[in-house]
């Protein structure tokens, strides 16, 4: 199976004190100690993610990992990525993810590596980064589209209900047709792929929600089932 999971957020980085989405992501390799690897890239590997992402899943049943691409652990990249169950991808910078990730080689590699059936993960940029387009922050001043990877169709809004100028932006941005419907995702609400298809919304957040939004004369905000874990 071709596995993403689509954070809009949440996880250890937001909800330290609540596990239930980071649970959910190692449960779906099926294993009883997966191999998880946290790819903190778009943050410029920022110390103390790395070391919340430890806390974190030392504490849960799994064998966790990083991969730098500025201090690299090993030059054989594809081995260490296709050897892992579990590829988590932090949030951040995603125009930066993109560039790097391009630059070394690891876009082809992760495309590889969820066709072999390694489960992708992330959260913000590490959930645009799966589909088509996404409403990024990246270029600072105000939200905007960006091209990503295209594992996924359409496109992906995170945060949508975290950050007040969210919603208006990606309705106004799919009405203008500057972006490609899509998904949105609440803070705590993590959106399960297999093959391309949504199988399964969950929440870490009892009120979160998931949404598919288009335009049709007028932005559609479709609500999409979603499965509180707690």
């Amino acid at each position: 199976m071709r596995q993403i999971i689509a954070l809009g957020g949440g996880g250890f980085s937001m909800e330290p004190e609540n596990p239930l989405l980071d649970i959910y992501v190692l449960k779906q390799a099926d294993k009883s100690v997966p191999s998880i690897c946290f790819l903190p890239t778009a943050s410029g590997d920022a110390e103390n993610y790395i070391k919340r992402f430890y806390q974190a899943f030392e504490k849960l049943d799994s064998s966790a990992s990083h991969l730098s691409l500025f201090n690299p652990p090993t030059r054989d990249l594809e081995d260490f990525i296709l050897t892992k169950d579990i590829i988590y991808v932090g949030g951040g910078n995603t125009k930066n993810l993109l560039i790097l990730w391009k630059e070394w080689g690891l876009d082809k590699i992760l495309k590889k590596a969820w066709e072999q059936g390694v489960v992708l993960a992330g959260i913000s940029a590490g959930s645009i980064c799966w589909f088509e387009e996404g409403v990024t922050d990246s270029y600072g001043d105000k939200l905007e589209p960006i091209r990503a990877l295209g594992f996924l169709k359409g496109s992906n809004c995170p945060h949508y209900d975290g950050e007040s100028v969210r919603r208006p932006t990606y309705h106004k941005l799919v009405q203008d047709g500057r972006i490609q419907p899509g998904i949105a995702a609440d803070d705590g609400v993590a959106v399960h792929f297999i093959d391309q298809e949504i199988t399964r919304v969950v929440s870490s957040r009892p009120n979160a929600e998931a949404y598919h939004v288009s335009f049709e004369k007028k932005v559609i905000e479709k609500e999409l089932k979603t499965e509180f874990l707690g």
